[in-house]
């Protein structure tokens, strides 16, 4: 089987971002407005009070220290706390595909290709825009692209499921070469009243180009040596929004129609997985954990990726060799490894190995063992 690479990667973030200070301000004027409006039924032990939040809690708890935002101002307002991203009309470019088309762009000139050398658009995100047109098929048309175009959602681990759907599209040859796109407004399904996960998620768009081995000429190539899928049924992290929710108007605005979850039960049960299946693929490929220069795992929180780096190399890895991007971006879903790896790759020499690898709700985990060419 001829070998398939990844030849260019680009990254769009947004112009605006929040800090910890900021989301904590506006979350607790918010908390002291609904204490206020319901002090009645707090003073009959009716309802709970809301507790303030705080920087100190929020970094402590994920690691996070900032966000990037499409939208400041209704995330901060204490009398909305939603983004504010007025629809357009359908004739103009949606917010995603003018974020996939930044990133695409620069992946593209990164790996040296135009749009006549690409034949396949995928857009793997867990928040799409709307449920048809395909966003992949509105990108593709943007970018001048011929050939086809789908979307495909495996939540977090999205962008690694599409690198495998990619990598097997050249290597069978129904594609020549793959643009893999991940716009995430992951701020669209976040609780922002929610003092538990209200600082999770940012916005971001990566793209990835993936070819064939004889038809990349950009100067910096990655070899996929090996890719793994695995995905678990589980509650634990969950958002049940859709297009049902209409035949049930009792469920409408509930909580559970944005991103809920059971952060410890989460913790407890997909650190072990995801580093099992990381030394499973490594011990298939004949390769030991000591000849990793590097892990791009998923920017979710930072104790998971510490956890789970230590299980698979048996000692504490070093910033550079699981470095971290979430502190600046938070968690954005599927894009997250892409920006690591997009950010945290260029000392690496010819022959380096390295995992790409990320994990989240379904279960779902997808990894991918890469070398330098």
């Amino acid at each position: 089987m001829s070998k398939t690479v990844i030849s260019g990667t680009g990254l769009y973030t947004p112009n605006e971002s929040i800090s910890n200070n900021e989301l904590v301000e506006a979350f607790n004027a918010y908390a002291q407005l609904h204490n206020l409006e319901h002090k009645d039924a707090i003073a009959a032990g009716h309802e709970e009070p809301l507790q303030p939040s705080s920087a100190e809690f929020i970094e402590k708890a994920s690691g996070i220290k900032n966000r990037y935002v499409m939208n400041k101002a209704g995330i901060l307002d204490p009398e909305r706390m939603v983004p504010l991203l007025p629809e357009r009309s359908n004739d103009e470019p949606s917010i995603q595909c003018e974020m996939a088309i930044a990133a695409a762009n620069e992946a593209m000139a990164t790996a040296g290709k135009v749009a006549a050398d690409i034949d396949m658009v995928l857009v793997a995100a867990s928040n799409l825009q709307r449920a048809y047109p395909a966003m992949a098929v509105e990108i593709q048309d943007a970018l001048g692209i011929k050939g086809f175009a789908f979307d495909m959602n495996v939540a977090c681990s999205s962008a690694t499921f599409g690198l495998q759907q990619a990598r097997d599209s050249v290597a069978s040859g129904s594609a020549r070469c793959v643009l893999m796109v991940n716009p995430e407004i992951c701020t669209g399904h976040l609780n922002f009243k929610d003092r538990d996960s209200h600082f999770i998620f940012g916005d971001v768009c990566t793209a990835v180009i993936v070819e064939n081995a004889d038809t990349a000429t950009a100067a910096e190539q990655y070899e996929i040596l090996g890719s793994k899928l695995q995905t678990i049924y589980s509650n634990n992290i969950r958002n049940n929004f859709g297009f049902l929710n209409r035949g049930d108007e009792s469920g409408i605005g509930k909580a559970d129609k944005l991103f809920v979850q059971e952060g410890r039960k989460v913790f407890k049960e997909v650190c072990p997985a995801v580093a099992k299946q990381i030394a499973e693929q490594l011990d298939e490929l004949n390769i030991l954990p000591s000849q990793l220069k590097r892990m791009w795992l998923h920017q979710a929180n930072l104790s998971m990726n510490q956890l789970i780096a230590r299980r698979v190399l048996g000692r504490d890895a070093t910033e550079t060799e699981a470095p971290t991007i979430l502190d600046e971006y938070a968690n954005t879903s599927s894009a997250g490894s892409i920006i690591a790896f997009h950010k945290a790759r260029n000392d690496l020499q010819s022959g380096d190995l390295g995992v790409l690898c990320s994990f989240g709700a379904g279960y779902s985990i997808g990894s991918l063992v890469i070398r330098k060419v």
